[in-house]
């Protein structure tokens, strides 16, 4: 892989700080570095769930008596067990424990506490459960028909978001609007029509989750795998029905994650099974269990999208109907229907919008927050759709994007009016990276093409929190609330405070992933840990600084106004030999500790008034825009895909720090391939996964890679993060299906409907008969 960083064309690029390696490598790549599963504790339990037997099925009775029988068992227990209290995001929707119904195949109907992990297996096994069984409901289209059965059949009375629009086994509805798109499309002068549809797929986090909890006197520690400790310690307070105080969520090493690991998973259940047997218990999924059992992975969808377009490539119209599936329950994508309709009108100038999205239940896995939620799927259906209204009427498909990629003073689908940003140059970057000009001039040979696609991302303005503190000898820590899974997104923290207080990246530790320890934070998720964890680590480190100008100018008998903070000292400006040092300072025994939040950006001003079920994402936060150019091969007599080339241009803003924001962009990608091209979560007639194991589930390792090239569009972006800063982890997700989609659609003379586009799809695609299903 190869790395090209260049600024946009008339932008001036800040200088970088001198390379930072990241301070948690060491542990991690000698192995030294302790995972949750690592832990062990003196007189440790271990814990497993027995989990529905059905997709679908009424409870009509549990008998535990034989697994509580079973020699080397603790405790067994049920909803009995815990307060009958319903937990969720945006809708209230489920138990810790399985009571009336189970509504999937990984429903916990019950937990076990044993001596070792194959008796608590055992006796899980034995929990003997009377259902009756009701039809599995898997399909996710057919649930929201008038006549269909309703999966939560107390939905009204579920505490839920007041501004969801409900309805049967629609668990949220939105519909954004701009203008009459019927009237438009009427005048339209070539009107396409596309459907494509995207099955499900995973996460797949390296490190399966684990658990370990233990109580003090009336209150619980739960070392967890979770990219989100707060959530988590909010989930156990709800479902337990005790304080937050009394709950310390610990996050040691994390594996990965990908937003599998984000919301509250399975802590109050290990929690529980510790306060009823008074010992630590210990819970560490098989890698089944990992694909089977939470409640997260990426959201099939079905997506029909119709486009009025003018022969000069000016989009009149664009109206579309979005089905999203989001199984059994909502947890914390409640939100997923917006946003997909956000992502099916894209980063496009759009005279008149009507996108209408349904976010349903079924008896499949839930759905939830896995890298960028909703927009790989959407973005891979809107780009190749483009490519098809591009061949319609007769354009190159990136001279259509040219023409109607948004740009500074241009309106967004509802009204939004968009700030300097660099769609436009980051189409033209990924193309030069790539080679377009080549590939038009007939230079591949024809198995070989290039395929592009746009896409967009927002940013997430949250509260979050962080102290600086100087230690004796002139070292600091951070401490914050902040959630590290791997990305080293923290770990560009001492970047921005060493900036300011002018020390070494160095000279910084960095507490977190302790609820106990430092302020509330969102986690890691939305790729928003820089953007604004970052803001509360300057204004902390403005406070020290601050602080140690004040000490300096007393010891320097200086105005403080005449001084500056550089290489680990105060220093008189203009005469850098009289300083004392930062040490000298903090050596005194005075405390100098700063702490900083930093103001909450908000959203620019959009009009929602033709909107339905609005959750406030009509406009999006400093949006980081991104085209992805990929040449691939294309076997024809099998369907073999091969990516050769990947070009990633990407509008961030201003980077802080570029190795890691990089190493986003190559895990990103890899990540969308991926998902373009194997990764899919197979199911039977009713919804159980066939496929829960990485020999049958096909992930991209590094012999699948492509070359990937890199360029940075630095726009210092105002109402954003540090320095102008944006976010980084989700957005080299987006658009990587549709590059690869459109390269593919090249050579076999025909698109792929079907997300992923493995190589029986290819090849069905490209010997099927024009308008034949593939």
């Amino acid at each position: 892989m190869s790395v090209i960083d260049t600024p946009a064309q008339g932008s001036s690029t800040p200088e970088r700080p001198r390379a930072f390696l990241r301070p948690d490598g060491k542990e991690k790549v000698t192995g030294l570095g302790r995972y949750t599963a690592d832990l062990t504790f003196t007189g440790q339990l271990h814990a497993a769930f027995r989990y529905a037997d059905h997709p679908h099925a009424r409870i009509v009775s549990i008998d535990t008596s034989r697994a509580k029988a079973l020699p080397g068992v603790f405790a067994v227990v049920t909803h009995e067990d815990v307060p009958d209290v319903r937990y969720g995001g945006m809708t209230q929707d489920r138990r810790l424990f399985a009571k009336e119904k189970v509504l999937w195949e990984g429903d916990v109907v019950a937990g076990v506490a044993a001596r070792t992990v194959e008796i608590a297996r055992e006796a899980a096994a034995l929990v003997e459960v009377e259902y009756e069984v009701l039809s599995a409901q898997p399909d996710y289209v057919a649930n929201m028909a008038p006549d269909a059965p309703v999966l939560h059949e107390g939905w009204a009375e579920y505490g839920a978001d007041e501004n969801l629009v409900r309805d049967g086994n629609v668990m949220s509805r939105y519909v954004i609007a701009k203008g009459d798109a019927d009237a438009a499309m009427a005048g339209a002068d070539v009107v396409v029509k596309s459907h494509y549809v995207s099955d499900a797929s995973q996460g797949v986090p390296i490190e399966p989750r684990a658990l370990v909890a233990q109580w003090t006197g009336d209150s619980v520690t739960v070392w967890s795998s979770t990219q989100v400790p707060f959530a988590a310690r909010s989930g156990v307070a709800h479902t337990l029905q005790i304080p937050e105080s009394k709950v310390r969520i610990v996050v040691p090493l994390l594996g990965g994650g990908f937003g599998s690991k984000c919301d509250f998973h399975f802590e109050a259940h290990v929690a529980i099974l510790a306060k009823v047997t008074r010992r630590p218990v210990r819970l560490v999924f098989t890698r089944k269990e990992e694909f089977v059992a939470p409640d997260h992975r990426r959201e099939g969808m079905d997506i029909e999208l119709e486009t009025g377009v003018t022969r000069d490539g000016r989009i009149v119209a664009r109206r579309g109907r979005m089905v999203l599936d989001k199984g059994a329950y909502t947890g914390e994508g409640g939100f997923f229907a917006q946003m997909a309709a956000m992502h099916a009108c894209g980063p496009y100038k759009l005279d008149t919008v009507r996108v209408e999205a349904f976010l349903n239940y079924s008896t499949n896995q839930p759905a939830a927050s896995i890298r960028a939620p909703t927009a790989p799927q959407a973005c891979w259906a809107l780009e190749q759709h483009l490519d098809e209204v591009a061949a319609a009427i007769g354009m190159d498909p990136v001279e259509l994007r040219r023409r109607t990629l948004v740009a500074e003073g241009d309106e967004g689908p509802a009204g939004q009016v968009f700030e300097k940003i660099g769609a436009k140059e980051t189409l033209e970057a990924a193309l030069e990276l790539i080679g377009y000009d080549a590939y038009l001039r007939g230079e591949l040979p024809d198995d070989e093409a290039v395929g592009v696609a746009c896409g967009w991302w927002p940013c997430f303005g949250v509260p979050s929190g962080a102290y600086v503190k100087l230690n004796g000898d002139g070292t600091a820590t951070i401490v914050t609330g902040a959630q590290e899974n791997g990305s080293g997104s923290v770990m560009g923290l001492p970047i921005l405070a060493a900036e300011i207080l002018g020390m070494s990246p160095s000279d910084f530790s960095i507490n977190y992933q302790d609820t106990d320890a430092g302020p509330w934070d969102m986690g890691s998720s939305g790729s928003q840990t820089t953007f604004n964890n970052g803001r509360a680590v300057v204004e902390a480190a403005q406070e020290v600084r601050a602080k140690l100008l004040a000490m300096g100018a007393e010891k320097l008998e200086a105005d403080v106004a005449d001084l500056e903070l550089a290489d680990g000292a105060v220093r008189v400006k203009g005469a850098p030999e009289t300083s004392v040092t930062i040490a000298d300072l903090a050596g005194t025994g005075e405390p100098i500790l700063g702490k900083g939040s930093g103001e909450v950006p908000e959203a620019a001003a959009s009009d929602a008034s033709a909107c339905v079920g609005s959750l406030g994402m009509e406009s999006f936060l400093a949006p980081q825009l991104i085209t992805h150019a990929a040449r691939v091969k294309v076997d024809r007599d099998t369907g073999v895909v091969r990516v050769l080339d990947f070009a990633a241009a990407h509008d961030s803003g201003v980077i802080v720090n570029k190795v890691g924001a990089d190493g986003q962009v190559y895990g990103g990608v890899m990540m969308g391939i991926g998902q373009a091209l194997t990764e899919a979560t197979w199911t039977d007639e009713e919804g159980r996964q066939k496929n829960p194991g990485l020999l049958d589930y096909k992930l991209q390792t590094a012999s699948d890679g492509p070359r990937i090239q890199i360029r940075w569009i630095e726009i210092e972006t105002p109402n954003a993060g540090p320095k102008g800063s944006k976010g980084v982890g989700e957005p080299p997700s987006v658009p990587t299906s549709g590059a690869v989609g459109n390269a593919i659609a090249k050579v076999i003379g025909r698109h792929v409907d079907k997300l992923p586009m493995t190589a029986e799809r290819v090849w069905l695609a490209a010997n099927s008969p024009a308008g034949e299903d593939q």
